[in-house]
């Protein structure tokens, strides 16, 4: 069974939630992490921090190396790519997952709130890239993947939230550049979205959602395993699902990743197709 054992993971936002989720997935290989993420003191409204995170990735089986940083200061992330390097000798795959949130239209949307999706979506993501591309050149199978969801112009998933749409879809963007450029030269750039809305500690944050309808963070970690130990050659400019990968890898069955198997799950959005039980 193909494995991450070995290989150096530089995630961003993986103190909790589906960034920590495949962190210890990839953990239980014996794989190298570097938590990127901002939390270094406990939040009572968001737990977990990267001392945490490196603690359970280690209980996992992992190496990690917790970093403080903030993914729109360009000297931090340079400093935190240095000093994975300087850990564990290089780096064979980034994901970015750290993602700002704001669900409001244009009227309610502070420009404060506006420009921070913008720089840690989009801008963090294409910064992220820039700093570990040198080392994933070196690698023997580099692979970026992002949390992005299939690229879309449809207009009822701009109109509600304008702000965050442009964000994610400036993800998916940077992936898709970042796959026509670098794809030919041997690393595997894709997205993954899940296919319905994953139950994190952020969901507190955002009123009115019914955590029992959701799934658990395992399943878009388990999903973000099967594509990270594929060939990298020739695989990139992908926008997967989290189902459909699961299914490739002989996974039909989804209720364990139910928060409430007996409830209908709600979709995720910016896609139109519903997910399975």
């Amino acid at each position: 069974m193909a494995t991450l054992s070995g290989k150096t993971l530089f995630i961003t936002g993986a103190s909790r939630g589906i960034g920590l989720a495949i962190a210890l997935r990839a953990a239980r290989d014996g794989a190298n992490i570097a938590i990127a993420a901002k939390s270094a003191v406990p939040n009572p409204k968001l737990p977990g921090t990267i001392h945490t995170a490196a603690a359970a990735v280690e209980a996992a089986g992992g190496k990690a190396l917790a970093l403080q940083c903030d993914i729109r200061d360009e000297a931090a992330v340079a400093a935190a790519v240095t000093a994975t390097v300087d850990a564990f000798g290089g780096i064979d795959i980034l994901v970015n997952n750290a993602s700002a949130i704001w669900l409001a239209g244009a009227l309610d949307t502070p420009m404060k709130r506006f420009d921070l999706m913008q720089q840690v979506n989009a801008r963090g993501s294409f910064l992220c890239a820039q700093a570990c591309l040198p080392h994933l050149l070196k690698s023997a199978n580099p692979h970026i993947l992002t949390l992005a969801p299939p690229p879309s112009l449809a207009p009822h998933w701009w109109a509600p939230h304008l702000g965050y749409t442009l964000a994610k879809m400036g993800m998916s963007f940077v992936t898709l550049g970042l796959a026509g450029e670098f794809g030919p030269q041997g690393v595997a750039v894709n997205a993954l979205w899940p296919h319905s809305i994953i139950a994190t500690d952020a969901l507190n944050m955002i009123p009115g959602i019914d955590v029992t309808r959701c799934r658990k963070p395992q399943i878009v970690a388990d999903a973000a395993h099967a594509i990270l130990v594929r060939t990298a050659q020739g695989f990139h400019g992908q926008f997967l699902l989290d189902e459909d990968v699961l299914r490739e890898s002989g996974i039909n069955d989804f209720s364990p990743y139910a928060m409430d198997p007996s409830q209908s799950l709600l979709p995720d959005l910016f896609l139109d197709s519903k997910p399975s039980r």
